[in-house]
Parts: C-alpha cells; sequence; structure tokens
C-alpha cells in the first residue's frame, strides 16, 4: 500500500503531467494526449454498491494510481457499448505493470433495471475486472454532479430504451488524490485511451 505522502506526490505529478502531455502535438515528436485536462473536479465519498453487494466509494475504495469512472447503463443501444468496448480494448493494449495500475468503474444511470447481477453479467462481457456500481438514482446524480457528469431520469422510448439525454457521455479520470483532472469523450478510440493512460502512470511512477 502506498502511504499518504508517496499517494499525494504521484497525485501532483499526474495534475502537472496531464496539463504538459496535452500540450505536446506531433510536430514536437510527441504523440498527441487525446484526453482533455480542466480544474479538479471534486469527487464524492458517498458509498454506492457493487456487483458483490458491497459497498464502494470513488474515495475511499480507488486505491490504485489511475480510475477510470463511465456513467451509462446496461440497455444503452449505442454510445455506451462503443465506450465501453473500447474502454476493454485500451485494456489488452496495455502491458502488465500498467493494466495493475489502473481501474474501470461503470456508475449505472438506470439502477431500477441495472440490478447488481446484471451489471455483471453486462461487464463481464467486456472485462471482467471491470467495476458495476448501483444505487438510488438520486444519490448516483449527487456523486455525478461535482464530476461535470448529467444524470437524470429520462424518458423510456418505446423500444424500451431511454433517452440518451439521461447521461452524458464521457470517461473521468480520477487520481490519488481523488480529484478529477483528465476526461476523454466518448469518441475517444482505444489506442487513445491506452496511450494516454500509459503516458501518465509513466510519468508518475
Amino acid at each position: 500500500m502506498r502511504s499518504p505522502l508517496r499517494r499525494r506526490g504521484l497525485a501532483a505529478a499526474l495534475a502537472v503531467l496531464a496539463l504538459a502531455v496535452s500540450a505536446c502535438g506531433s510536430s514536437g515528436g510527441g504523440t498527441k494526449f487525446a484526453g482533455i485536462t480542466h480544474d479538479a473536479y471534486k469527487v464524492m465519498p458517498t458509498a454506492l454498491t457493487d456487483t458483490d453487494d458491497q459497498p464502494y466509494s470513488l474515495v475511499t475504495d480507488t486505491a490504485k494510481p489511475l480510475t477510470l469512472v463511465f456513467f451509462g447503463y446496461t440497455h444503452c443501444p449505442d454510445y455506451c457499448p462503443m465506450v465501453m468496448s473500447n474502454l476493454a480494448s485500451a485494456m489488452t493494449r496495455l502491458d502488465s505493470a500498467d493494466r495493475k495500475r489502473v481501474d474501470v468503474v461503470f456508475v449505472t444511470t438506470d439502477p431500477s433495471r441495472d440490478t447488481t447481477t446484471v451489471l455483471r453479467r453486462y461487464l463481464d462481457h467486456y472485462d471482467k475486472s471491470f467495476i458495476g456500481l448501483t444505487g438510488p438514482i438520486d444519490t448516483i446524480a449527487s456523486i455525478a454532479e461535482p464530476m461535470a457528469v448529467y444524470v437524470a431520469q429520462g424518458q423510456k422510448l418505446p423500444d424500451g430504451g431511454y433517452d440518451l439525454n439521461t447521461h452524458s457521455t464521457q470517461v473521468t479520470a480520477i487520481g490519488a488524490d481523488n480529484e478529477a483532472r483528465v476526461l476523454w469523450t466518448m469518441d475517444t478510440s482505444s489506442a487513445q485511451y491506452a496511450a494516454d493512460i500509459h503516458a501518465l502512470l509513466q510519468k508518475s511512477a
């Protein structure tokens, strides 16, 4: 387990690195950083429920240097599967050392249908190590809001799905300081995710 001092140093390095690599372009010989850097978003410590029916907090239970969080739902017909597929593919592009230092967390925005069993089955389709969280929709929304993620109850569509405006589609990176300073848009490729994750972890080691 990392000491608090070590974790604070790692968090600071991640923040500085994110700003540095985002400025790199092909003209300078570096790989362009695909993520979007921003002022730190607060991550709420409120616990949700994981697929083992245990409490899970994005603050107290995220022990790895980097945690990627996506808010979505299992019945989503297009954007969610695209993002999750790219994240799963990105994990296969990482070497074993990097892979051990990053977690992917999927927070449902449709808790009425996404039970822990449904979430586990869904996530196992992508990567058995992915973490799934559910809970009351108001609690989920209160965790999402400080991270600039919009979550709301949407209108049910004739095909049984829900209005896609019920949640934002970005993937958010949480550092060891329990703050979020980087996000990726839904059209980020698996190669871009992998390159960004490697860059963040390599320079923070």
